[in-house]
């Protein structure tokens, strides 16, 4: 079940942010106006987990942001937080899925519910940023229609993250 965050479920942000492990990068290349990815496998995998974020209750309150919630047996297995943004996409700024929940759908079903939501705002398309370690989130991007669309090697250049280049990736409606 998909619900909005709400003021009475919003205690459930965090609740789906669980670590991943990071088995290699994409290797994004620029060739005829077209952006392609290979893989690098690391020696030696590692856990990665993004800080919790701080809850925005704007995200309840202001036209054009919204929260949604993936519940089994009320337990919240996952979130979508997604906002409009300048470029008349719907930016998907976090999406996360509990581990144990990981390759069964829940993904894909936030995304929809985000595809409907952007749609129903008119909005041309969605976009995000994902580094190039989450290789998983990488895939599942580009398996639901999603293209690379733009990649910036200093986003995270002042951060212990350094190391990783943001990878903007666009669905167009």
């Amino acid at each position: 079940m998909i619900i909005k965050m709400n003021q009475f479920n919003m205690k459930d942000f965090n609740k789906p942010n669980e670590p991943f492990l990071v088995s290699g990068r994409i290797i994004p290349t620029f060739e005829n106006n077209v952006w392609k990815y290979t893989e690098e496998l690391f020696s030696e995998p590692y856990f990665k987990k993004y800080e919790d974020d701080e809850i925005d209750v704007s995200y309840i309150e202001e036209e054009g942001k919204v929260v949604f919630f993936y519940y089994v047996e009320n337990n919240c297995i996952g979130r979508i937080k997604i906002r409009s943004n300048w470029n008349g996409y719907a930016l998907i700024e976090d999406i996360a899925v509990a581990k144990e929940y990981r390759k069964n759908g829940v993904g894909t079903a936030l995304l929809n519910k985000a595809i409907e939501w952007a749609k129903e705002n008119n909005f041309s398309g969605l976009m995000l940023e994902t580094q190039d370690i989450n290789v998983s989130a990488c895939h599942f991007y580009a398996k639901n229609h999603f293209v690379i669309g733009a990649v910036d090697t200093m986003l995270y250049s002042n951060f212990p993250t350094a190391n990783e280049i943001a990878i903007f990736w666009y669905c167009k409606f």
